[in-house]
């Protein structure tokens, strides 16, 4: 995780603001992006950060706003090895994203 991510939680927690971290915590054959990458979500869908891209990190994006609403932590599991349409899409690997609530 980035410098700026920390800076902005630690920020956010003194101003009483949500947010929520979304982090790969494993991975199995290609991925886009490996164990530590971390996505950082503000209450109104805006991030910072990258857990890869494309559908995967749309899926844990919806995720994470469920996570900002009812602050459950959840696993998110990214299945990139069925083929799809597209050219954003990277097939071959699995990636379990651990979402939880870190400020608010």
């Amino acid at each position: 995780m980035s410098l700026d991510l920390f800076r902005e939680i630690r920020e956010a927690q003194s101003r009483g603001e949500a947010r929520v971290l979304a982090t790969v915590a494993q991975t199995m054959g290609s991925t886009p992006r490996k164990a530590g990458a971390s996505l950082l979500l503000r209450p109104d869908g805006t991030f910072t950060g990258t857990i890869g891209g494309g559908c995967g990190e749309a899926e844990v994006w919806q995720e994470a706003m469920e996570t900002m609403q009812d602050g459950r932590p959840r696993t998110v599991v990214v299945d990139l090895t069925e083929p799809v349409e597209g050219d954003d899409k990277i097939c071959g690997g699995i990636m379990h994203v651990f979402i939880e609530r870190v400020a608010g």
